[in-house]
């Protein structure tokens, strides 16, 4: 990675947030020396009340912030496949898993600080406009002050900013994209990137160059305010850990989404 470092030396002039998955029944103590976000399963997908708790006491005694990863209510398939729901229950499901994890980050003396949907309902926020506006309307009757989070361009982006809340785009280090800038779809060749310097050489990119090449050879554009690493990919922990290593490095300023606004 000595090459690529040098490359992009700035001398503090970008800042990125490093966010993970985390309450999914990984490590999430082993992730958390690396990130400066964690999204928190909020108990559609995975965790529960004690997990959420266990998660948030790591997440504050590293400092690390907290958002909540809210999801369809399918842990059979992990939250990763499409679920048919009217758009009032799907404000219904955010706004009550958000309510159920800031109640246990308040309990704990902590501060929620953004809303980043999970699998199959990140993916739906982002391409429709009506799941968008349920998930937006979700964060918004929470609070004003959560940062939305989600890919660039995404209908969701654009739905939170319409009511007037943050929302910062995530770029994934740990996935491949296709050349209309969606992730290669889980199980298919070059759907995960499990090399912790590949992983370091496509934050770097997304960081320097807002930029990726995508499965086809294609070079397509990807900005992004925050960075994800995946707690279920394997070797995660060294591949959030050689992302970290790999920004410092070339001097990028990793901060969390605590109080994020967009630049003016």
């Amino acid at each position: 990675m000595t090459q690529p470092v040098r490359e992009y030396r700035t001398r503090g002039r970008f800042a990125v947030d490093l966010n993970f998955d985390g309450g999914e029944g990984v490590d999430d103590a082993a992730l958390m020396r690396s990130v400066s976000t964690v999204n928190i399963a909020c108990g559609g997908h995975a965790g529960d009340a004690r997990s959420m708790r266990r998660v948030v006491r790591l997440a504050l005694k590293s400092g690390v912030a907290i958002c909540a990863h809210p999801s369809y209510e399918d842990r059979e398939n992990f939250g990763r496949a499409p679920v048919a729901l009217a758009p009032a229950a799907i404000e219904d499901l955010v706004k009550g898993q958000v309510e159920r994890l800031r109640n246990i980050v308040r309990d704990e003396e902590g501060q929620l600080t953004g809303v980043k949907p999970h699998g199959a309902l990140y993916h739906a926020a982002a391409a429709d406009g009506a799941v968008a506006a349920a998930v937006a309307r979700a964060v918004e009757s929470v609070s004003l002050d959560l940062v939305v989070v989600s890919s660039p361009g995404s209908k969701l982006l654009e739905a939170a900013r319409a009511l007037g809340l943050a929302a910062a785009a995530e770029g994934f280090v740990d996935r491949g994209y296709e050349a209309d800038g969606s992730l290669v779809a889980r199980g298919n060749p070059g759907a995960l990137i499990e090399d912790p310097e590949d992983a370091a050489r496509s934050a770097l990119a997304i960081v320097f160059e807002r930029r990726l090449v995508a499965r086809n050879g294609q070079t397509i554009p990807v900005a992004a305010d925050t960075l994800c690493v995946h707690g279920d990919t394997p070797n995660a922990a060294a591949i959030a850990a050689a992302v970290r290593k790999a920004l410092v490095d070339a001097e990028v300023i990793v901060r969390s989404l605590r109080g994020w606004r967009p630049a003016a």
